[in-house]
């Protein structure tokens, strides 16, 4: 019975998150039907039942992260190219990771990776205080293009070491890390407030690694959930 009334309650809220008028909807975004397909279909349908998280992949307009050319295939449920050799996540790792971390209005959180900054506007839609940093300048520069584009003024963007994480900015109540490292970083680990969410996948680049959901507990890092992934490596300036 719970279960059914937790359901018919996110039914509801995305039916209002799409607005009462869906012609309407349509066409003032050609893309919103693809977009409530996507959240239903890849999301919903695989296990995503945070309403918070599901109005925000059904809001936040991917196609505008990804090349023109490839639009059309935005809110497939795979990964896409978007240069400098990265990708943007399939819309169902994004809401997975964006589940995880347990964003609640007001918290602070960090993404390393900015990649096309699709992760930070989804972040952004949960919360109001996003830092994000990618150790590709050129990769930042046109996420926080896309980002000003959609009025997400609320996220910063940087270029930078990811490994080290944004001290200055520390303490996070979560950090998301959207490219697969070989360890836990340690400034991450140190960056994390108590009772604090990392979200990271571990494991040798170009072959399979696993996604881990940590929390930080008497000051200790402990697994709480994993799941199987494959990501582009995370670099540091090192090259290590």
């Amino acid at each position: 019975m719970i279960m059914i009334s937790r359901l018919l309650v996110l039914i509801a809220l995305l039916v209002l998150g799409s607005g009462l008028n869906q012609a309407a909807a349509q066409d003032s975004d050609p893309y919103q039907q693809l977009r409530d397909q996507m959240v239903t279909r890849q999301l919903m349908a695989r296990g995503v039942s945070d309403a918070r998280v599901l109005l925000a992949l059904g809001k936040v307009p991917r196609h505008r992260f990804v090349p023109e050319r490839l639009a059309a295939y935005a809110y497939a449920d795979h990964a896409l190219p978007i240069g400098s050799g990265q990708t943007i996540s399939q819309p169902y790792i994004v809401a997975i990771m964006s589940e995880w971390a347990e964003v609640k209005p007001g918290d602070k959180v960090l993404e390393v990776g900015t990649g096309s900054g699709y992760q930070a506007a989804v972040l952004a839609e949960l919360t109001d205080k996003v830092f994000t940093i990618d150790i590709r300048p050129e990769l930042v520069e046109q996420a926080e293009k896309v980002l000003r584009s959609l009025s997400y003024s609320q996220i910063k963007a940087k270029s930078g070491d990811g490994y080290q994480g944004w001290p200055s900015e520390a303490p996070f109540d979560a950090i998301l890390v959207t490219a697969a490292a070989s360890r836990v970083p340690p400034a991450l680990e140190a960056q994390l407030k108590e009772g604090g969410r990392l979200v990271i996948p571990l494991g040798p680049a170009g072959r399979a690694q696993t996604l881990y959901r940590y929390r930080k507990t008497q000051g200790k890092l402990v697994e709480e959930k994993t799941l199987a992934v494959i990501f582009v490596p995370l670099v540091e300036s090192t090259g290590k």
